[in-house]
């Protein structure tokens, strides 16, 4: 390593470079910064650089660990204090403080090889005037993101953009590159622009202190096309690691068969037959033929709008604007709830009883002392109350013919509503349209292969949690009751259960 010193970097927008270096934990998490370790950025800077002339751009440089192993280097990070380091530690790199995507819009640069570990920052934080330049740029090469989109995904695509043809890429990405709906248009774009595409799946944590999961995406030979993604599956990430060309080979179509998801391709092809073959059993449904699987609502202020019984009676709130509702999952320990369990809950005091208030009408006096307190005063400035006429409805409460737990660790719990509650957005909301009986549903849900459909359907969360979104729940297949399991299939459904549940961390 040369002699470290102080060089002047070139920045853009004005961002000046005079900055003091902040709490590094808490700057690191509001950028999605989370810096790669060195083994690691070795080796991907090994799998794109061929030439000690081939230019390579570090897209978030962060503290410059993957500029480190190459000496033709540009780096460019949204943070000045991260800059300043790189550019004191690595004299030969030319690094910009900037937001990468309006510097890609602007740059005229070309790579032979991109690399590096780009932010994880959720949709929610992942706004304003960067969301805007991120989806401008892959708009310019044809590639369109929802609002939802995290960033990691445009980051990839507006990197990938700046390659000359033939030139390489490898980013550490986070495990939803295997499930989430904006991995899908990486990946197509990815395939549409390289001979090349890899993404390799790690099962042992690559940063032991963030609850998500990384893998690895490599493609080369930008310009070209493939109809196929090579998958590999590791259980750690080896030190000086060989370029990821060999791996099961997942055609475009069959891909897209299994809903774009790579995380299907997981369980090994015994079971995906498996599963396959119940699947497209006539007797067989998704659960979105036979209901409506939605969440729950809003209220906006769990604390003003759900009372205890206690409550309501010294309130003299009366029982038509009271509503028995489901807070949480952990309400539904049993297979239905009855008048008798929610009786338990009332006499224990709980609070679940939602106030329900109708948009028009005259309102009884107590409940309009309750809205004039100063705790609902505050709650209507919130966002959901304060953009919602009157601001004390709450909208969308239902009475669902089941409920469905969400997130879990052993599995979603799916339990039947006999008692006319209602449910928060924490729960999801099960309306059955085709005429299906509750029971009848029930029974198909205790069917041993729905257990192996809610693990390929739902995706990992963190901390070894299971979650289906709607649209993943919708999805889940469930067997005709009298659907006979043999001995080959029940262990090729177990077979896949453990295998997710050991990439989701659940089991060992």
């Amino acid at each position: 390593m040369p002699q470290l010193m102080h060089r002047i970097v070139p920045t853009v927008k004005g961002i000046t470079l005079a900055f003091v270096l902040e709490k590094a934990p808490s700057r690191r998490k509001a950028l999605g910064s989370f810096y790669t370790p060195e083994h690691v950025a070795e080796t991907l800077v090994n799998w794109v650089v061929r030439s000690p002339n081939d230019r390579l751009l570090d897209p978030s440089c962060g503290d410059g660990r993957f500029l480190a192993s190459h000496r033709n280097v540009v780096g460019v990070d949204l943070d000045p204090a991260a800059i300043a380091t790189v550019a004191k530690e690595l004299p030969h790199a030319r690094v910009y403080a900037a937001d990468f995507f309006d510097w890609a819009m602007h740059t005229r640069d070309r790579f032979e090889c991109v690399v590096g570990n780009p932010p994880f920052i959720r949709y929610q934080r992942f706004s304003g005037d960067v969301r805007r330049s991120a989806l401008e740029v892959c708009d310019r090469v044809g590639v369109k993101f929802s609002s939802l989109t995290s960033s990691w995904a445009p980051f990839v695509v507006a990197a990938a953009s700046l390659l000359k043809p033939g030139g390489r890429l490898a980013f550490v990405v986070p495990a939803e590159i295997g499930h989430a709906p904006y991995a899908k248009p990486v990946l197509r774009y990815l395939l549409s622009r390289f001979h090349q595409v890899s993404v390799i799946a790690v099962r042992e944590k690559v940063f032991p202190d963030l609850s998500e999961d990384v893998w690895f995406l490599y493609a080369d030979g930008f310009g070209g096309e493939s109809d196929r993604i090579t998958f590999s599956q590791w259980d750690e990430f080896p030190r000086k690691a060989a370029r990821p060309n060999k791996g099961l080979h997942v055609s475009r179509h069959e891909w897209e068969k299994w809903g774009e998801r790579l995380r299907s391709f997981l369980i090994s092809p015994d079971v995906r037959d498996a599963y396959r073959e119940i699947s497209e059993r006539s007797d067989s449904v998704r659960l979105g033929e036979i209901a409506r699987v939605g969440i729950g609502y809003v209220s906006g202020a769990n604390d003003l709008f759900h009372l205890r019984p206690s409550e309501a009676r010294q309130l003299g709130i009366p029982n038509e604007f009271l509503r028995p509702t489901v807070r949480r999952a952990g309400f539904l320990r049993r297979g239905t709830i009855t008048p008798a369990i929610v009786e338990g809950w009332l006499q224990r005091d709980e609070p679940v009883l939602l106030l329900h208030l109708p948009q028009k009408g005259r309102l009884p006096d107590c409940v309009m002392k309750y809205l004039d307190t100063a705790s609902a005063q505050q709650a209507r400035l919130g966002y959901k109350c304060r953009n919602r006429n009157p601001w004390y409805t709450v909208p969308d409460v239902t009475v669902p013919d089941a409920f469905l737990a969400y997130m879990s660790g052993l599995g979603p719990r799916l339990v039947l509503n006999n008692a006319s509650c209602a449910c928060t957005n924490s729960i999801h909301a099960i309306h059955l349209t085709n005429g299906l009986s509750s029971s009848e549903l029930r029974k198909r849900w205790t069917h041993p292969f729905v257990e192996l459909s809610c693990e390929i359907e739902g995706h990992p969360l963190g901390g070894g949690m299971l979650k289906l979104e709607p649209r993943e729940a919708a999805r889940i297949v469930l067997p005709s009751t009298v659907a006979k399991v043999s001995q080959e299939l029940q262990a090729a459904i177990s077979k896949g259960v453990t295998t997710l549940r050991r990439w989701r961390h659940y089991v060992r």
